[in-house]
C-alpha cells in the first residue's frame, strides 16, 4: 500500500512540475495520433460518403470488407507495416521503420476502416433525405459528397473523435513499428509497460493519468457533439 501511495504521490509531482520526459512522451503521442486521425479522416470520410451514394458491382462486398476491417488486429497491422518498411521490404529504402512516420502509417491503417464505416452509415441516412433534392438540382457526384459531408459534419466529427480515442490507446502496432527508445519513439500507451518493468511507478501512473484524461476528454467531446446534433434536429 505504501508503494502505491508513493507512486501516486510521485505521479502527481511529475504532472504538476511538467516533467520533461512526461511532456516529451505526451507531445509525441498527440503528434502521432492527431496526424494519423487527420489523414484517416481525409481518406475515410469521403470514401464512406462515396460508398453511400454510389452503386456499382460488388458494392455490398466492399462495405462488408470495410466493416470487417474495423476489427483488424493491431498487431497484424504492425507486422505488415514492419515487413513493408523493413530493409528487405519494398519501402525499406525510405528508412521509415522505427520513426514517428511509421507509427502514423500504422494508425492510419487501423483508424481508416472505422471512420469509413461510421461515415457510410451517417451519410446513407442523409442521402435518403437529400437524394431527390440533389438529383433535381443536377448536382455532380463531387457536389453531392461535399454537401452530405458538410450537413453531416457533427456526426463525422464524432466519428473522428472515436478514431482518435481508438488510436491514442494503441499499443501493439505502435510498439512493433515504432520501437521503444527513450527520447525518440515512446508514446503514452506503450511507455507505461517498460516504466512499470523498471519500477518507475510514478512515471507509469502519470502516463496512465494522462491517457485516462485524454480518453475522458474524447468521450465528453463525443457526448457534447451528439447532444448538439440531436438538439439541431428539433
Amino acid at each position: 500500500m505504501d508503494r502505491l501511495w508513493l507512486g501516486v504521490t510521485e505521479a502527481v509531482r511529475l504532472l504538476i512540475t511538467l516533467d520533461p520526459a512526461l511532456v516529451e512522451i505526451t507531445a509525441l503521442s498527440l503528434r502521432v495520433t492527431l496526424t494519423g486521425t487527420l489523414i484517416a479522416a481525409a481518406i475515410g470520410l469521403p470514401l464512406g460518403a462515396w460508398l453511400a451514394i454510389s452503386r456499382f458491382p460488388m458494392r455490398r462486398t466492399v462495405i462488408a470488407v470495410i466493416n470487417a476491417l474495423m476489427g483488424l488486429p493491431p498487431v497484424v497491422v504492425g507486422l505488415v507495416v514492419y515487413v513493408i518498411l523493413s530493409r528487405a521490404g519494398p519501402l525499406g529504402v525510405l528508412g521509415l521503420l522505427f520513426t514517428p512516420t511509421a507509427m502514423i502509417i500504422a494508425q492510419v491503417i487501423i483508424i481508416t476502416p472505422i471512420l469509413t464505416s461510421i461515415a457510410h452509415q451517417a451519410i446513407r441516412e442523409l442521402w435518403a433525405d437529400y437524394h431527390d433534392l440533389l438529383i433535381s438540382l443536377n448536382a455532380t457526384r463531387g457536389q453531392r459528397i461535399a454537401t452530405l459531408l458538410w450537413d453531416g459534419r457533427r456526426s463525422l466529427m464524432t466519428a473522428a473523435l472515436a478514431g482518435f480515442g481508438r488510436a491514442i490507446g494503441e499499443v501493439g502496432a505502435i510498439m512493433i513499428v515504432g520501437g521503444n527508445i527513450d527520447h525518440a519513439r515512446r508514446v503514452l500507451a506503450h511507455a507505461i509497460a517498460p516504466e512499470t518493468g523498471k519500477g518507475e511507478f510514478g512515471m507509469a501512473l502519470a502516463l496512465g493519468f494522462i491517457l485516462i484524461g485524454l480518453a475522458i476528454a474524447v468521450n465528453l467531446g463525443v457526448h457534447a457533439l451528439s447532444r448538439t446534433e440531436r438538439g439541431s434536429r428539433w
